[in-house]
């Protein structure tokens, strides 16, 4: 990868300037593995390897689940351990979001049993400090020392729990718990969006806890290095070995299972209906196949497409556009996939379909997660609009 000169250094990352490229850097993972904050340091021969395709993979998920991230592109292939982002002013600080009580939560909470569920998800920041051991520092205290704005707080805390809820369901549905996450975020330096919130720096094995069937004994994260009694190169096999394991189960994360809506009309006078509903699934990144017939007058037709579209598709649903439930009814008999109403608002319906394919599509998921939060968050700005709109200017008089 073409690098310019290096910038920064981490302890276990290298970055470097792109030649031409000013508002990007090519990150470069080493080999190290520390603990302790450093205090515990060693080598494992390919662990930047396996840290540049675990971070590739996550973030390009991310990507395809429309969560704003710094990842360009590279971390595989013929990349190496190296990766191209878009530069980013770091915040100095680490956003850790719990599902389960673990680690450092447990000897702050001793009232929280350690493997207990978490409800809702609890996030914490922390102050990157290795001088003093990264401590907790609290919302009011970032915005007090000038680290982040409120509405910077809130975003981070609100993508925080996205990106967790993202990578447990993926991890979930290979049989691993997420446990706990750990990620970073950053201002673009420059261009177009400049000064834009995004998640930065690097998620990988040394990033998070996960359990394999939700046992902690089973463990495949940096935990195995800090438990270690004793360092020797078959310990450091082990970890390397768990390393491995979890970049190629990483590498299945952003693949979408193909899946299809079939939307059938039983009139020409509802094609424009039709198209509207296309149109919102397309949003989410739902393919469709249409189709007009008429349960009354071409009650065959509507047969032979349920069949031929069924034979066609492994991950299917229908939705019955029309005025009446007829269409729907023969559907919902004739065919072993979901029905639903296209007479729902097409957003709605877009919705419904995303989350059943959702179940097994991690990317899918994350969008619907994605719209969910977009939507919460106009609602919220809206009523913040109305309470500017109804204060009361200074020096007006009520009578």
């Amino acid at each position: 990868m073409n690098k310019g000169i290096e910038i920064a250094r981490g302890k276990t990352k290298v970055l470097y300037e792109v030649p031409g490229q000013p508002a990007q850097l090519v990150v470069a993972q080493t080999d190290q593995i520390s603990a302790g904050d450093g205090a515990r340091r060693h080598v494992i021969a390919g662990k930047g390897r396996l840290a540049a395709q675990t971070t590739a993979r996550v973030f390009r998920l991310l990507n395809l689940c429309g969560l704003p991230t710094h990842y360009l592109n590279g971390g595989e292939d013929d990349d190496d351990n190296e990766m191209v982002v878009r530069r980013c002013n770091m915040i100095p600080l680490e956003v850790v979001t719990r599902g389960v009580a673990a680690g450092s939560f447990v000897k702050r909470n001793p009232a929280a049993a350690r493997g207990a569920l978490l409800v809702p998800r609890v996030v914490e920041f922390f102050l990157k400090d290795d001088a003093n051991h990264d401590p907790l520092i609290a919302p009011d205290q970032i915005i007090a020392q000038n680290l982040a704005a409120p509405h910077e707080v809130a975003t981070m805390t609100e993508l925080a729990r996205l990106v967790f809820d993202i990578l447990a369901h993926a991890w979930r549905r290979r049989d691993i718990m997420l446990v706990d996450l750990k990620v970073e975020f950053g201002r673009l330096a420059s261009g177009e969006n400049q000064g834009q919130l995004v998640i930065a720096d690097v998620i990988d094995n040394d990033s998070w806890r996960i359990w394999p069937q939700g046992r902690e004994d089973l463990m495949l994260d940096k935990q195995m290095y800090r438990n270690l009694e004793s360092v020797d190169d078959e310990a450091l096999a082990n970890v390397k070995r768990a390393y491995e394991r979890v970049a190629e189960l990483v590498g299945s994360f952003p693949v979408m299972r193909p899946g299809m809506v079939a939307v059938i009309a039983d009139s020409a006078a509802a094609i424009e209906r039709v198209n509207e509903i296309a149109a919102a699934l397309g949003q989410l990144g739902l393919p469709t196949v249409r189709h007009v017939a008429n349960p009354a007058t071409t009650p065959g037709y509507v047969l032979q497409l349920v069949q031929q579209i069924e034979t066609t598709f492994a991950r299917l649903a229908f939705v019955a556009v029309g005025d009446g439930d007829v269409l729907r009814t023969m559907l919902d008999a004739s065919s072993s996939s979901p029905v639903l109403d296209g007479r729902l608002d097409p957003s709605q319906l877009a919705m419904q379909c995303a989350k059943m394919f959702g179940l097994e599509d991690t990317v899918l998921f994350g969008r619907t997660l994605l719209m969910q939060a977009n939507a919460r968050s106009s609602v919220i700005a809206a009523d913040s609009s109305l309470q500017q709109q109804m204060q009361i200017p200074q020096g007006a008089v009520i009578g």
